[in-house]
């Protein structure tokens, strides 16, 4: 019996923000995976290691959590203006499917630095020192990133002092303009596509909860930590070591999946894990983050936990971080709510790593809001860069 050789494919792991993941150039994908389709996801799937009935990917590049199962395709830029498309793919770490539906946050501070490093942003833009901004359009959402990418000695710089909450060591800032962030792609709609920004969400087994439904950076949908009968400060153990606890807030995000118009029935949302995102918030608090760190209420406006693919994440993700702060930016929605009201055009949140700024512009136009831009900083860093090799018969 004869078996089909690995093939070597280029590719980089890399770090951005609080996430990994396996960054490759278009044109280097085999050919049959330059295409989006059956191939493309098999392909990513295996790279990664999925699916594992065992939740370990042990047998591929993923690290087994929301976080670390992420897949990104960068290619020179299709639309004017723009440097480099992006796409990303979460990839499911128990099933066989990768979610297109949503972009990373934290991965797109990886964007710039990679496309400079692989010859993708015309050289006559990089300054020998200083910062190059790269303009990424992100393939997902259909919405431009601008990355502010520090440059020393015609390289990326990737190290320095910036520390990032949920990152073990400093890193270069990497500052991040997500512009026009709220209607997502080929979802569309609103900002709050139920056209409020407090709406009373019910929800079959657990009641009717005050929630704000927002599409920016990611679609999102918060609640109130209280409501549940949580304090906001909890660590990742709290929520995920409870299955009684993970399947209800499955429950509240399936309906308001359907709410937001993202699904036309509660079961399609097994099969779209990545959107929309549900978090919960509540007032300010002194508490002890995962690290050890003392998180100060004085420090921060409000708190915020996150869940990604299931599980509580381990710090925040960055389009829920752009929901946060446009939401912030908006009077009634239950995140300016718990962070005292009024208007603010940013604000600094407690999860479960520490605390984190993000700004956002935000405005009425016609009885609508809207945003024009959010702004946080990440950081990003190579972790090793080469080949991945898959079976040649696994796509």
């Amino acid at each position: 019996m004869s078996f089909a050789p690995q093939i070597r494919i280029p590719a980089t792991y890399l770090r951005g923000g609080t996430s990994k993941g396996v960054f490759f150039r278009l044109q280097d994908l085999p050919e049959r995976a330059r295409q989006p389709g059956p191939a493309r996801d098999a392909l990513l799937l295996r790279v990664i290691g999925s699916p594992d009935p065992y939740a370990k990917q042990i047998d591929g590049m993923g690290g087994a959590t929301s976080s670390t199962s992420k897949a990104v395709i960068v290619s020179p830029g299709t639309r004017p203006g723009h440097d480099v498309d992006y796409l990303f793919g979460q990839v499911s770490i128990d099933s066989a499917f990768v979610d297109w539906s949503g972009n990373c946050g934290n991965l797109s501070a990886a964007v710039g630095p990679f496309a400079i490093a692989n010859g993708l942003v015309d050289a006559a833009r990089l300054p020998r020192d200083g910062v190059c901004t790269v303009r990424i359009w992100q393939a997902n959402i259909g919405k431009t990133i601008v990355a502010h990418v520090p440059m020393a000695d015609g390289q990326v710089q990737e190290t320095g002092d910036f520390e990032l909450d949920g990152v073990t060591f400093p890193a270069a800032e990497v500052q991040l303009e997500f512009l026009d962030p709220a209607d997502q792609g080929e979802d569309g709609g609103a900002m709050f596509p139920t056209g409020n920004v407090l709406d009373d969400l019910e929800v079959p087994g657990v009641g009717t909860l005050k929630a704000t439904l927002i599409n920016a950076g990611i679609p999102t949908i918060f609640v109130d930590a209280a409501a549940l009968g949580y304090s906001g400060s909890e660590l990742q153990d709290a929520i995920n070591a409870d299955p009684a606890a993970l399947a209800r807030f499955e429950t509240i995000r399936a309906h308001g999946a359907l709410r937001m118009g993202l699904i036309g029935d509660v079961a399609e949302a097994a099969r779209r894990q990545h959107t929309p995102k549900l978090a919960f918030v509540a007032p300010p608090a002194g508490y002890i983050a995962s690290s050890g760190k003392a998180v100060e209420a004085a420090e921060i406006d409000l708190r915020v936990r996150a869940l990604s693919m299931g599980k509580l994440h381990h710090a925040m993700m960055g389009t829920a971080a752009v929901a946060i702060g446009t939401a912030a930016a908006v009077p009634g929605t239950l995140v300016n709510l718990a962070a005292g009201g009024g208007e603010r055009r940013s604000v600094r949140f407690g999860h479960p790593s520490g605390s984190l700024r993000v700004g956002a512009e935000a405005r009425q136009v016609e009885g609508q809001w809207t945003v024009t831009k959010a702004v946080m900083s990440r950081s990003a860093r190579v972790l090793m860069e080469g080949w991945v090799r898959v079976p040649g018969d696994a796509f």
